[in-house]
């Protein structure tokens, strides 16, 4: 049997249009409400930025790939030897957006078992909090991680 890659898929209806849902993505100010605490800039095509995630007091190095408004982001991330490829695409849906967010790859092993589960985590917290922040104005990470500085 071939050792494939591994990928986590993610995915989430939001009762928003796909411009409001790519602007709670791509806008700095916007994420800061339900993902970084803060970013060097815009997600946009060829840029590098600097995310700061509070719950970890960590900086993540980010380079923007693809854009298509409205429709999909892409952007890599991780150390300068292993960056991972995300990708985030936004179709409509009735009245809504659905979001399809990737992440890959890792090889299929002990360590990328690991990252898998906590990455399949990870993304499907992001998405429900983008979701409670778009729809409803909710913050869902303020004050959920305080527990991980004790």
């Amino acid at each position: 049997m071939e050792n494939l890659k591994l990928q986590t898929d993610n995915a989430i209806q939001i009762s928003k249009s796909q411009h409001e849902v790519f602007e709670g993505i791509v806008d700095p100010a916007k994420m800061s409400n339900y993902f970084i605490a803060n970013s060097t800039g815009r997600m946009e095509e060829g840029a590098e930025l600097i995310w700061h995630f509070p719950e970890m007091d960590v900086d993540v190095s980010v380079r923007v790939g693809k854009i298509e408004q409205d429709k999909y982001v892409s952007f890599y991330w991780g150390e300068k030897d292993r960056e991972l490829l995300v990708e985030i695409s936004l179709e409509p849906f009735r009245d809504a957006t659905v979001v399809k967010v990737s992440e890959k790859e890792m090889e299929n092993d002990e360590a990328g078992i690991a990252w898998l589960k906590g990455n399949t985590e990870g993304w499907a917290n992001f998405l429900a909090c983008l979701k409670a922040y778009l729809e409803y104005g909710i913050n869902l990470r303020k004050g959920a991680f305080e527990w991980r500085f004790q």
